[in-house]
């Protein structure tokens, strides 16, 4: 906890019209006491750190010189949020970030008039910024969009589609580029804080915009030579040139960190009658804190820690990762298949994939923040006779959906898709939940999707989709740590849509798709004690279905529940659909779905989220007693013996 002794010029911003009332020459220390808060905070509540870190500095700045929140503000992706937060009528709760009930770790517009935009995927921001300065724009409003995108997300091609149509929006729109890992300027030094400073000046864009007019009277041929005479001599300076020809001016390189260089620079920017500008920003990760400048990937998202060491909080011992299991099993099977390649979409540790890609790393591939062009350069390599897998986050995937449809569904290319994070994702919240991607997939001819039950079935099913050269197949499994089954020796090539029984019963029979198999099995020992005999099967496959052994089960048991990690349209749907195409219902039966509700659910621990959910033991065995018309008093009526 940050002593509020230590935080003097902190502890009298509430909001961003406070900061404004500092003098300029105590913005240095104001920064200082927001950089301790933020370390404090998430020291208490972990989540991300290093890019929050790194900009203190522009956070301050920016609402220093712009009018927030009639100047709309809008950050990429969010992570790198938590200092706007403190400054913006937040910081009374920033103990509770990630928090059931707390903060999001994102922007979120119920949050505040000061979050104009939810955001929690990359690379959105410029698009949306152009939306509130075209807006205003048309209105006649007045008010500024600025959008402030790292490096990372300028590898996605939506960034670029925006800013090709920004020069609509004129001088209401501000992208602040925060340059923090890529290096893809030259070093930040006095010469080019200079020349931003000068090039973002109104003397300077007044002569250029002078210069532009006279331009215009001259010759062709002599207007083009000077436009690319001043095109490359800013470029040789700045490294300006590709943004330029989006229709941007370029404004930088700019120290994020030296408020002596930004503001003015940011000053000159905000009154700038020109069009729409990008501001170059180079920023360090973890800055201002040791461990997180030491190791900017370890502290770019990290668990609860000591301050004072850096030292984070360890998970207790368990069960491997459900990404690890993925990562060491397509190592183990590109050992005696040289056609396997591996792809991701900026995420390999996060996918497990960092082990594929120290093992093989001529078949390793990270393309950035381009999930489109994954699912794309994945299906060319397939139609080329390599057998690659696509692993990329549920949520990410929602990105290439057209891809998965047009490129890869209907050519029927064997694609293997590993899909991380479905079903809940506590902290994270809707925004990272994988809640559709069986609805998505299993809707698509030729698809095959899977979902294990456990970390073996996940080594079974990666083995599987190599083997499977017919068509595109995906196997989603959970986040977090598997249930602490031993891991086969030799894995299995599943038949092709069929499930498993786990347990026999005669009266119910719960259908389980995924890792809430755990939770089945205690729901039939409960309905067991009741004395209410309970079958549970292991689905394995949202498509194909197992129709054998569905329709055995529900022509069979008196009531069958499905139960899944996902949304509505997914497998219950399909059963459903199964069931009524083929009389199944007409019989009597009593036929109940268990998904995730119609709606986006807030963070909290996942344990919490799936009893909201409805998706426990304790949900199972109440909804087969309400099928039965239980009350308190027993069964009212069964409708069979």
């Amino acid at each position: 906890m940050v002593d509020a002794s230590t935080t003097p010029l902190l502890d009298t911003v509430d909001t961003p019209a406070d900061l404004r009332k500092i003098a300029p020459a105590d913005l240095r220390q104001l920064a200082d006491e927001l950089r301790q808060e933020t370390i404090a905070a998430v020291g208490v509540t972990g989540g991300h750190l290093g890019s929050g870190l790194g900009v203190v500095e522009l956070t301050v700045a920016i609402h220093y010189v712009f009018d927030t929140p009639r100047d709309r503000l809008v950050w990429d992706v969010g992570h790198q949020c938590y200092p706007h937060k403190i400054l913006t009528g937040r910081r009374d709760r920033i103990r509770t970030l990630r928090m059931g009930g707390g903060l999001s770790g994102f922007t979120k517009r119920s949050e505040s008039e000061y979050d104009p935009f939810g955001a929690a995927h990359s690379s959105t921001s410029i698009s949306a910024s152009l939306g509130f300065a075209i807006a205003n724009k048309i209105a006649a409003q007045p008010g500024k969009a600025i959008a402030v995108i790292g490096d990372g997300a300028m590898s996605a091609g939506m960034a670029y589609e925006a800013m090709n149509n920004a020069e609509a929006a004129g001088n209401r729109l501000v992208v602040i580029l925060n340059d923090n890992d890529m290096s893809i300027a030259p070093p930040v030094g006095g010469l080019s804080a200079y020349l931003a400073r000068l090039a973002s000046s109104k003397e300077f864009l007044g002569l250029r915009d002078l210069a532009k007019r006279v331009v215009k009277r001259l010759p062709r041929p002599l207007a083009t030579g000077l436009k690319k005479t001043d095109e490359f001599a800013r470029g040789m300076a700045m490294g300006g040139t590709l943004f330029e020809e989006l229709g941007f001016y370029y404004v930088g390189p700019v120290d994020g960190h030296n408020l002596d260089q930004l503001i003015p620079v940011l000053e000159n920017v905000r009154d700038a009658a020109d069009g729409p500008i990008l501001v170059h920003v180079v920023t360090q990760k973890g800055k201002g804190y040791a461990p997180a400048e030491a190791a900017p990937d370890k502290y770019h998202g990290v668990q609860r820690f000591d301050v004072i060491t850096g030292t984070q909080a360890k998970a207790p011992p368990g069960p491997p990762q459900y990404q690890n299991v993925f990562g060491q099993a397509l190592v183990e099977a590109a050992k005696t298949d040289p056609t396997i390649v591996a792809i991701t979409a900026a995420m390999p540790s996060g996918t497990g994939l960092d082990k594929f890609a120290s093992a093989y790393p001529e078949r390793f591939f990270d393309v950035g923040i381009a999930e489109q062009h994954a699912v794309t350069f994945a299906a060319g390599l397939a139609a080329q006779g390599m057998r690659p897998f696509c692993a990329i986050y549920s949520t990410f995937l929602q990105r290439a959906y057209d891809q998965v449809v047009h490129d890869v569904a209907i050519q029927n290319l064997p694609v293997r898709f590993a899909i991380d994070r479905a079903g809940l994702v506590g902290a994270d919240g809707a925004t990272h939940a994988g809640s559709f991607d069986v609805s998505y997939l299993a809707t698509l001819p030729n698809f095959v999707v899977m979902a294990p039950s456990d970390e073996a079935e996940l080594v079974h099913m990666v083995h599987t989709a190599v083997a499977h050269d017919s068509g595109p197949i995906a196997v989603r499994y959970p986040r977090g740590n598997g249930v602490g089954v031993e891991l086969p020796a030799t894995p299995e090539v599943l038949e092709i849509g069929k499930g498993r029984i786990v347990r026999q019963g005669q009266k119910v029979a719960i259908l389980s798709l995924g890792t809430r198999l755990g939770e089945a099995l205690k729901a039939a020992d409960a309905l067991d004690a009741r004395g209410l005999s309970t079958t549970v099967a292991d689905l394995r496959f949202a498509k194909p279905l197992d129709e054998a052994l569905i329709r055995k089960l529900l022509s069979t048991h008196e009531v069958a529940i499905t139960i899944e990690e996902g949304a509505i349209g997914g497998f219950g749907a399909h059963v459903l659909t199964f069931a009524s195409d083929n009389g199944l219902i007409d019989a009597g039966l009593k036929l109940r779905t268990l998904r995730l509700p119609d709606m986006f659910q807030d963070q909290d621990k996942p344990e919490v989220q799936y009893a909201q959910a409805g998706l426990d033991a304790d949900a199972i065995v109440d909804s087969v007693l309400k099928a039965l018309r239980y009350n308190s008093d027993g069964v009212v009526e069964s409708a069979r013996a």
